[in-house]
């Protein structure tokens, strides 16, 4: 087994270190972004407990076998999975594994970014009062300007990118751990700012909260607990080499079971935080939370310049969103650059400076597919390319990731040497167990196969 002087790319200082890093790479666009606006279509709380539900049983175990393959590994996700196979005897081809969940970061970082990069347009905007006294009609125009200009979505790309290389090149400990133990303390201080503003500021906050927290079983469709099921993998990083390679870098004595519970709880309140600010502020100002994915950067917006000090806190609230995306699109780049590392015997500096460059590349596929690219001709299968990737990596290879990981933990690895490594009570152990060999393959093999059936039908 490997042990930690034998990890090729560096340990994380401690427990704690694995904690922030791993909720940074949690705690993005799909909390902030994604989270709030597929709860508003799918009526609230009663998809928020199918939600945590999910994160119970299928997230929080499959986190735990992806940081058990991660640490006993010590390599990046490919030199891991390639590693475990031979000690489990069994085919070398389960380095695929490892290869999908790089390659699955990859293409969601390419389009992740250009996303990322509308936030830190929004915070320049508020913050030098661009969008001062704007109407919701008003500030969808200026929206639709943005995503509609290739040059000015092609800088605030570039810039997003060129952050997460200059953090990703300093490498574990002055790259990723620093840049965590700045990030994150600073976005928990941010969001508690701003849920006291949303408190204060508005007269909608119990309104929120009970949207967001009385189950109303009637909206609940099929089709709201696949999503459900769905956003459980997306705000984990579940299947995408992140928890793998950051489990690569945790120290020996800490606690895998622990440390991925702290994670899903820290990840899970944080979003329904997010879901306090962002709520009350839209329901304040006649925003219904079923907006759908324009809430955050076109109904937000008009609601912070519609408000007293809403310059200063709307310029906070996307500060926010860009800090939670930069923490997890470090976490998507970082198994590349490791494997690239490893590969070709390369400075970590060229290193993320080639991958960087290359998602770069990748991403002006989205960034053509708001404007130039956004007409019939360019689509496949009647999706533009955002859509498309968007499709693959979260109907499909997240699933089909997250599927295949607890089946080599729990099927394929010897149980003595995932027991060891997981150091969980017999009981426990025994119940993570039943739900990767049982309970996990039955709920992503429908999720995926109904994925595909509606894609096709």
């Amino acid at each position: 087994m490997a042990d930690q002087q034998t990890a090729v790319l560096g340990v994380w200082a401690g427990r704690s270190t694995f904690i922030l890093a791993a909720a940074g790479s949690a705690v993005g666009l799909g909390n902030l972004w994604k989270f709030s606006f597929v709860t508003g279509e799918y009526g609230g709380g009663a998809f928020v407990l199918v939600y945590l539900v999910c994160i119970a049983l299928i997230g929080i175990p499959i986190m735990m076998a992806e940081t058990a393959l991660g640490r006993q590994g010590r390599q990046s996700p490919m030199a891991s999975m390639r590693k475990l196979a031979r000690g489990s005897d069994v085919s070398r081809h389960w380095s695929l594994l490892g290869w999908m969940g790089v390659l699955t970061g990859f293409l969601i970082l390419s389009f992740y970014s250009v996303i990322a990069g509308w936030a830190l347009a929004f915070t320049w905007d508020l913050g030098v009062g661009n969008l001062r006294g704007f109407t919701g009609e008003q500030v969808g125009t200026h929206f639709d300007a943005l995503v509609a200009d290739p040059v000015k979505l092609t800088g605030w790309h570039t810039l997003f990118m060129v952050l997460i290389a200059l953090v990703v090149a300093r490498g574990v400990h002055k790259g990723l751990e620093s840049s965590v133990r700045v990030i994150m303390p600073l976005l928990l201080v941010l969001l508690i700012v701003l849920l006291g503003y949303s408190m204060i500021a508005t007269d909608q906050f119990g309104r929120a909260l009970s949207f967001l927290f009385s189950l109303n079983f009637s909206t609940l469709t099929w089709e709201a607990v696949l999503a459900a099921m769905g956003q459980s993998f997306f705000a984990l990083s579940l299947g995408m080499g992140a928890i793998m390679v950051y489990g690569a870098y945790m120290p020996n004595d800490a606690s895998i079971g622990s440390a991925v519970m702290t994670v899903a709880i820290l990840n899970s309140v944080i979003a329904l935080v997010v879901g306090m600010v962002i709520f009350p502020i839209a329901l304040a100002n006649g925003v219904e939370p079923s907006a759908g994915p324009r809430l955050l950067f076109v109904s937000l917006p008009a609601a912070f310049g519609q408000m007293p000090g809403g310059q200063i806190f709307g310029t906070l609230f996307f500060m926010l969103v860009s800090l939670a995306a930069l923490s997890s699109s470090i976490s998507l780049i970082e198994p590349l650059v490791a494997w690239t590392v490893e590969r070709f015997l390369m400075s970590r500096v060229v290193a993320a400076t080639i991958v960087s460059a290359l998602i770069w590349l990748m991403g002006m596929g989205t960034v053509f597919s708001f404007n130039v690219w956004s007409g019939e001709e360019y689509q496949c299968f009647g999706m533009t390319v955002f859509e498309l990737l968007d499709f693959v990596t979260a109907k499909i290879m997240l699933p089909l990731g997250g599927l295949l990981t607890a089946i080599f933990a729990s099927w394929i690895m010897k149980r003595s040497v995932i027991y060891k490594a997981l150091n969980l009570s017999l009981a426990r152990f025994n119940l993570w167990r039943a739900l990767c060999r049982v309970i996990i393959p039955v709920c992503v093999c429908v999720m995926f196969a109904v994925s595909l059936y509606k894609a096709l039908t």
